[in-house]
């Protein structure tokens, strides 16, 4: 197989992945004028790009573990239906991912963390618009704010710690109680006493279809997609040559692994022994719902996230830990209704077939809640672009440029060094 020229800076780059953050990776190199193919296994923008909340929040700075974690541990393996879950079978298997994520959530530590989100998530509407309004796009993103609702003034104070991680890098945010956060979202129950609201965050009311927009516009652009899955690399000593993939071999001189949670035996096979697992999110989706929130909106308790969408509301969120091989529980999804009729009291009590849809897909967690973000080992060569956990779509459009950059040999906008493979 011959090598593809790297002359005048062009090179053949491949970007195995094709998410949120694998289409903004290959949209980006294609701006810099390498020859890009996109590697999909599945249908572009069918894996968690597909279900996700749509949330554009520069707002996610907090990390999943925080100070008083471990104690909620046993919790977490005796509730199959509560915010994270745990399935027994697992649990050996997920042990080591998990004594690292009680370790990360330290107050030091998860301060670092926050710190190092902070410049990746920033200004997530704007980060993605010249993809966005190049594809022609525009109206699949919005800029309304975000909310996030508690009942109770103690259920409020037990977040303090992620607001003051808010304020420490410069996020605003308004308090409103009562009267103000009813009037503010009239289709709220009246249950919920306390909102804070983001005006900054954005949303996407289809991320499938933004995704597939800006991989059309890849193509129109000259970018290639090949439907195949990538099965290891092939090098030279430290240089790539190739992808090995189930379609035959494709000619690369560069490449991005952002293939999401099918992406830890790939960095594995580049010297990389990355900790990452699997979360498995759900949602469900009421078409024509008799009710709606204006702006996406976060019960903090129970920790999902209704957001209107052009096809529905979507109810989505929780974290199950359970692998990429095990049946879906759906319970999961269909208790995710009852804590939107809880949130929403507008709601039916029932639905007729067809008027709510099911879903559930892989989330790439990181322990830390840091994403992969820098060179393998074995092989500068290749990038990785992958772990992003709950701000994937959030964080797409920086990381797919920081990629980029490192393809290019430039120096990215921000610091990687704590999203760097080897830093467990």
């Amino acid at each position: 197989m011959a090598s593809s020229p790297r002359t005048n800076g062009r090179r053949t780059v491949a970007v195995i992945g094709g998410g949120a953050v694998g289409v903004a990776t290959a949209s980006f190199l294609l701006r810099d004028g390498h020859d890009v193919v996109l590697i999909e296994r599945g249908g572009i923008g069918e894996g968690a790009s597909f279900g996700n909340a749509g949330c554009l929040n520069p707002s996610s700075v907090v990390p999943m573990s925080m100070p008083g974690t471990l104690a909620k541990v046993p919790g977490y393996l005796f509730d199959p239906l509560g915010p994270l879950s745990i399935r027994w079978r697992y649990l050996p298997t997920l042990a080591p991912w998990l004594a690292r994520f009680v370790r990360a959530g330290t107050r030091a530590r998860v301060e670092a963390q926050a710190r190092a989100l902070k410049p990746l998530l920033d200004d997530s509407y704007g980060a993605w618009l010249p993809l966005v309004r190049h594809a022609g796009a525009e109206g699949l993103i919005l800029r309304q704010g975000h909310l996030v609702v508690y009942r109770t003034e103690q259920d409020f104070a037990g977040d303090a710690l992620g607001y003051q991680l808010r304020r420490d890098n410069g996020i605003a945010f308004d308090v409103l109680r009562e009267d103000e956060l009813w009037q503010f979202e009239p289709s709220i129950s009246h249950d919920y006493t306390i909102g804070v609201l983001f005006q900054q965050n954005g949303h996407t009311v289809n991320p499938n279809r933004l995704v597939r927009t800006l991989a059309e516009a890849f193509q129109r652009d000259g970018g290639r997609i090949l439907a195949a899955e990538a099965k290891g690399f092939l090098r030279e000593g430290a240089m790539l040559r190739g992808i090995e993939t189930d379609a035959g071999a494709i000619p690369a001189d560069a490449a991005v692994v952002a293939a999401g949670a099918h992406s830890r035996r790939l960095a594995a096979s580049l010297g990389d022994d990355v900790p990452l697992d699997t979360e498995r999110g759900y949602h469900v989706l009421i078409a024509d719902p008799e009710t709606a929130p204006r702006l996406p909106i976060l019960d903090a308790s129970a920790k999902f996230v209704s957001t209107p969408m052009e096809t529905g509301l979507r109810l989505a969120g929780t974290v199950e830990f359970a692998g990429l091989d095990a049946p879906p529980n759906w319970q999961r999804a269909d208790y995710l209704l009852t804590l939107g009729r809880r949130l929403f009291p507008g709601l039916a009590a029932h639905y007729p077939e067809g008027r709510v849809s099911r879903w559930m897909g892989f989330r790439p967690s990181m322990p830390d809640s840091l994403p992969v973000i820098g060179r393998a080992s074995q092989c500068p060569d290749v990038a990785y672009a992958f772990g992003h956990g709950h701000v994937g779509l959030a964080a797409g459009a920086r990381t797919g440029q920081a990629a980029a950059d490192l393809i290019a040999g430039r120096a990215p906008a921000f610091d990687l060094t704590p999203f760097a493979p080897t830093r467990f």
